[in-house]
């Protein structure tokens, strides 16, 4: 379900945000506007009664200029239009659900993953920017431990965290290792498809939601008599689909997926928690066989240059995790005391990632107790160790957003 254009050639606009002769700006214009603000550009918001804004670094910066103003509804309406063009699924999913997702690309320039979505009787938009090649290892600064999901035969492999947090991303790089090392059928179902990967050792079929396959469910249960060794999963939302998942990797799959939830151990409690109680001690013993990696992400905003660094958490199946999983997380036997003690098993956790970004001077202190699972530990081991802690002087913080935003915001023209 896609959608392309071609960048219009620029068109002399009046402060009102319409072309001189009367006609709109034409949305590959506004687009490629809101993309040269900055090259770290992630994400592109498009509201009613509102500067159309981007994400730089995890800040939204208003796009500013004398050919720009505030968006109406009217205009939010026809950008949407222009996106969906001819998409008879989108649409139909607007009208009758709230809310479609599609992807849009400008032909040389850019691909977005695209949500549009009524709010208050009015069309809004989010664009993710989909980076145009495959991102690898060392771009994305992985754990080369990471690379071993290459080898894998079969089992579920899940790359957790918020939206935004890379997990595409992480997701695609990995993909891209085992099409490069392994001659496999692999199958992507995904909403919309995102990264193009071209067949390298292997064959890649990319399916994509609504306009390939109804639900995720149906494909991934297609997927099983379709000879796949490698199945993307975009994202585990429900049952069905969680359980087609571990049949999958039981009968031989390797099942590549994700969840939109913080830490490993939540990534179990969501999965255990979408069935009923008297089926929870099942799905736990059936997790704890078929898993191999929980890879759970967190963005955090760098101290020694522009963008974020990924801090990743790893919980690796061995004897002892499978236990955890199985039987549930107890005093002194949690998944994070595992993965504490597991690290020359591969195995890391999101406070001592963080304590090793502060120690390296990538993360500010105060960044990083912020993104802390639990600050306080954080803090008094790194007080313990030497390192100083101290308070941001009052009104810093809102002074130095203010001249970062600045710094960022669109002059065109």
């Amino acid at each position: 379900m896609s959608a392309s254009a071609s960048p219009a050639v620029s068109t002399p606009v009046s402060p009102t945000g319409t072309a001189v002769s009367g006609t709109p700006m034409p949305a590959p214009t506004l687009l490629l506007a809101m993309l040269h603000v900055s090259n770290r550009v992630s994400d592109l918001i498009i509201s009613p009664g509102s500067f159309p804004h981007v994400e730089v670094s995890g800040e939204l910066v208003p796009v500013k200029s004398p050919v720009i103003r505030s968006l109406t509804a009217d205009d939010t309406r026809r950008i949407s239009e222009e996106l969906i063009g001819s998409n008879k699924q989108a649409l139909a999913a607007l009208r009758d659900q709230g809310s479609c997702d599609i992807s849009y690309s400008l032909p040389g320039q850019s691909r977005f993953r695209v949500n549009i979505f009524m709010q208050r009787g009015s069309y809004a938009i989010v664009m993710r920017v989909i980076p145009r090649s495959i991102p690898s290892f060392a771009d994305l600064k992985l754990p080369p431990q990471l690379a071993e999901i290459a080898t894998l035969k079969n089992g579920v492999v899940l790359v957790t965290g918020p939206t935004g947090s890379g997990k595409s991303s992480t997701m695609a790089a990995i993909l891209d290792i085992i099409n490069e090392t392994q001659a496999y059928h692999i199958i992507t179902i995904e909403d919309p498809i995102e990264f193009l990967h071209r067949q390298k050792r292997s064959i890649i079929h990319q399916r994509e939601l609504h306009s390939d396959t109804p639900s995720f469910a149906l494909a991934l249960r297609a997927a099983l008599r379709q000879a796949p060794k490698v199945i993307l999963v975009g994202e585990m939302r429900d049952r069905d689909t969680i359980e087609i998942a571990m049949e999958a990797a039981e009968t031989g799959h390797l099942v590549l997926s994700t969840l939109h939830t913080i830490d490993a151990s939540k990534t179990v409690e969501r999965i255990v928690g979408v069935f009923p109680l008297t089926e929870q001690q099942i799905i736990r013993s059936r997790l704890a066989k078929s898993f191999r990696y929980i890879v759970s992400q967190r963005l955090i905003p760098r101290k020694d240059g522009p963008g974020r660094i990924a801090g990743l958490e790893i919980l690796k199946s061995t004897l002892r995790t499978r236990e955890y999983v199985e039987r549930g997380e107890g005093d002194g036997k949690t998944l994070l005391d595992a993965m504490i003690a597991g690290d020359t098993e591969g195995m890391q956790h999101f406070d001592g990632e963080i304590e090793k970004l502060i120690r390296a001077g990538a993360v500010d202190i105060e960044v990083g107790l912020a993104y802390a699972t639990n600050p306080g530990n954080l803090r008094l081991q790194l007080t313990q160790c030497g390192e100083q802690t101290p308070s941001q002087p009052a009104g810093t913080a809102d002074a130095t957003k203010a001249k970062r935003e600045t710094e960022l915001e669109l002059e065109i023209g």
